[in-house]
């Protein structure tokens, strides 16, 4: 019997930008994905999928993860049937990584079974070809955070070569809250939406690029001098960015603004977009518990966590 785990994440900039090569800042989660691989005598695999989701999540994802599946365990040359459970803390929902975290944990779990000695980097590659399958074109920003763990700097190498991952030390960790719309979207379908509009609409969709690919370098170096107010506001600055590619939705706006003038530092909607989730900067336990409450009383579910 195999075993392997894969963070969640959370991306603090970048969403969708970092498909085309610019700067991303991720961080992993706490909570993590686990999958538990057993050889069986039945040819293909057998799914056991125990872990905690938002309700419809399961269903809606059902023929990425499929697809995620079975490419992974293609890429890895498994041969046997195998029976796969997947488990742990992490709640699946749009926006905290759960595919990645998905894909990065079996990879491990078939490592662990066959014994084949993978590092970080082969493993990482494994869990981005699983995301390609279910996902369409992704970043490889979300595997690499489930991969690697921390707060990690990222670029997409777009010559196909291998991509730039850095890991960034802050001063100590943060808290944030997470709220929950509640709504589950494809990736395939918010991505190639994007790629469409920015086909559509050149000069205005550059524009908004441009601006981000700024705002990136900003935010590294805000990180490095631990400014978190100026994080925070580059984070929410962010948010009207992705507005202006479509890929919010009323419920994540609501989640900003609520959380906003609760008092935290920042907000911004964290992942594929058009539900899913929205992160806060929330530095202090205090804070955290005020907007925490704030996005509850709207009626919400929120996640109370760390970056960094």
């Amino acid at each position: 019997m195999g075993f392997g785990k894969g963070f969640g994440k959370t991306i603090l900039f970048g969403e969708h930008f970092v498909v085309y090569g610019l700067l991303g800042i991720p961080c992993a989660l706490g909570s993590a994905t686990t999958a538990k691989v057993e050889r069986t005598s039945k040819p293909g695999y057998e799914l056991v999928d125990e872990r905690p989701a938002t309700p419809g999540y399961k269903e809606t994802k059902q023929g990425e993860y499929t697809a995620l599946i079975s490419r992974i365990l293609e890429f890895m040359q498994v041969k046997a049937g195998l029976r796969i459970t997947l488990g742990g803390d992490l709640v699946c929902a749009s926006g905290v990584g759960a595919s990645a975290a998905c894909a990065a944990a079996l990879a491990r779990a078939i490592n662990d079974e066959y014994k084949t000695g993978w590092n970080n980097e082969q493993i990482n590659k494994a869990a981005f070809e699983g995301e390609t399958a279910g996902s369409g074109t992704p970043s490889g920003i979300d595997n690499t955070a489930a991969v690697y763990g921390g707060l990690l700097l990222f670029r997409k190498n777009l010559q196909g070569g291998e991509n730039s991952i850095e890991v960034m030390k802050i001063k100590k960790p943060v808290e944030i809250v997470l709220g929950n719309t509640g709504k589950t979207s494809l990736t395939k379908e918010v991505v190639e939406d994007v790629r469409k509009l920015k086909a559509e609409k050149p000069d205005e969709i550059n524009a908004v690029f441009e601006e981000y690919s700024r705002l990136a370098e900003d935010a590294k170096k805000a990180f490095q001098n631990f400014d978190l107010q100026k994080v925070g506001a580059l984070m929410t600055r962010n948010h009207g960015l992705l507005q202006k590619i479509n890929v919010s939705c009323k419920e994540l706006d609501e989640l900003v603004e609520t959380s906003l003038k609760a008092g935290a530092f920042g907000a911004k909607l964290t992942g594929t977009g058009r539900g899913g989730l929205m992160i806060a900067l929330t530095p202090g336990k205090e804070l955290q518990e005020k907007v925490a409450k704030a996005i509850e009383a709207k009626g919400f579910e929120t996640t109370k966590t760390m970056i960094g």
